[in-house]
């Protein structure tokens, strides 16, 4: 049992609760830890998946490979993984310029852009935000933003932070963005002071898409110039998404999500208009300006900062996967997969968080439990018994939902072996499913539409 005087550190985990090392090693550490007049007893102490001194490991370690079923980061395929596996180049060598000059054609591509100029930050998706906002408006600007969940929650807080006026449009948990509210702004906003609408095309938390498509009419019809910045970074490479023919003008993704890379780049596409607002823009901006990356474009090297030598063959091979598939094939892949989980859930008699069909996610689904389950424990112990990552309930579903993502470079079985697992979780804390239910519904589904793998005919 550890010593209460020792000195503990606490890190934060990739998924779900602190690690805690202390003399014994590393651990998970309990709740009750959690409290400086609390000792964790011998029994919460080893029941804990734990790294000693000499290296054992219990439950870090598992059989075979984790099932990673969270909404990102995702799924890593061989060929990108391979892709990566190199040494580090000189990026100032022609041969670094001349596959970053075909990354930025090709990724013009997922976006459905031919207008629009490309941006490979290296960073994450909150980056991605953070570029957006700061190249194309200045602080006091009037900017309306969408809340139905914590990742839009998030941005909206980035947004304040930087200075703009915020008009927040709240739903529930579980809703859409509320357009008809969106539209009455518009239309009192005869003198054009809103100067952008931000919006969560795909909103995680709940598993929850906006329809894009719509912005843009309402846009149209109050022939208003606001700009349209749009969080992609869940549904570009998964959803159908058209940044020219919907008007958009700052989209961005992140390379964790459906393209199926490691975290660090930031995918940011601006359009005509969005590159002529930035020449205005007055927001303090150093590492995310993109006039230092159109300098390096104009000089042929594309590269202000040293990027990652390694993300970069993994992003072209990532790329070339997507296009091998077809690029509508792969949304009508995410759109199978999503199809055959709400049937697996409807099933199990379980509800999802997305409270209509037109909201439905094809990257995630977030499962409401009955209230006598808490929801991290589905999460917690599918990963301690069977080795299934699933995604937590966050802010005001936390403890309510539990999330299957089904995005990036995924398949029918790999869904099926998901949703076999889900089910002995869903035994094993008590809820009375039938085991089979859910993955018969979606092997039926799956059985009478999963096409013929095009490269092999």
């Amino acid at each position: 049992m550890p010593d209460p005087h020792e000195i503990h550190w606490f890190i934060l985990a990739p998924s779900y609760w602190p690690l805690h090392i202390g003399p014994f090693g590393l651990s998970s550490s309990p709740s009750s830890s959690s409290s400086s007049s609390s000792t964790p007893s011998q029994r919460e102490w080893e029941s804990h998946c734990r790294i000693d001194f000499v290296g054992k490991m219990d439950y870090v370690y598992g059989p075979g490979r984790n099932h990673l079923f969270v909404p990102g980061p995702v799924n890593i395929p061989e060929p990108v993984i391979r892709a990566m596996n190199r040494n580090n180049e000189d990026y100032r060598s022609p041969a670094v310029p001349a596959m970053t000059k075909t990354l930025l054609e090709d990724v013009k591509k997922i976006f459905k852009t031919i207008s629009g100029t490309p941006f490979l930050i290296p960073t994450t998706g909150t980056g991605a935000w953070e570029s957006a906002l700061t190249n194309t408006l200045s602080p006091g600007d009037r900017v309306i933003s969408f809340l139905i969940g914590q990742f839009s929650l998030l941005w909206i807080d980035q947004q304040q932070r930087l200075g703009l006026d915020v008009d927040v449009i709240e739903s529930d948990w579980g809703q859409g963005a509320n357009l008809d509210i969106m539209a009455s702004k518009l239309a009192a906003d005869s003198r054009h002071t809103i100067k952008a609408i931000c919006i969560v095309h795909n909103e995680t938390a709940t598993g929850v898409t906006n329809n894009l498509a719509k912005v843009r009419r309402i846009l149209d019809d109050y022939r208003h110039p606001a700009l349209l910045l749009v969080d992609g970074v869940s549904s570009i490479c998964a959803l159908d998404f058209r940044m020219d023919e919907w008007g958009v003008d700052v989209a961005l993704t992140g390379s964790q999500k459906a393209l199926s890379l490691p975290t660090g780049i930031g995918i940011v596409c601006a359009s005509p208009k969005a590159m002529e607002a930035s020449k205005t823009a007055r927001s303090y901006r150093v590492f995310f300006d993109w006039k230092d990356y159109l300098k390096f474009y104009k000089m042929g090297t594309y590269w202000p900062y040293t990027p990652s030598i390694q993300l970069l063959y993994g992003l072209r091979a990532a790329l070339d996967l997507i296009f091998e598939e077809g690029l509508d094939n792969v949304i009508a892949r995410h759109t199978r997969l999503a199809t055959a989980t709400r049937l697996a859930v409807e099933a199990w008699g379980l509800k999802n968080c997305t409270q209509k069909e037109e909201w439905f996610s094809d990257t995630v689904t977030a499962v409401l439990v009955p209230p006598y389950i808490d929801s991290s424990e589905i999460v917690r112990r599918a990963w301690k018994r069977y080795n299934l990552s699933l995604g937590l309930g966050l802010n005001k579903v936390a403890g309510k939902v539990f999330r299957i993502g089904h995005l990036g470079n995924l398949n029918e079985l790999q869904l099926l072996g998901c949703l076999s697992g889900v089910e002995m979780v869903l035994k094993d804390v008590g809820y009375p499913v039938k085991l089979g239910s859910g993955v018969g519904a979606a092997a039926a589904y799956l059985q009478n539409t999963t096409p013929l793998i095009s490269s092999r005919i």
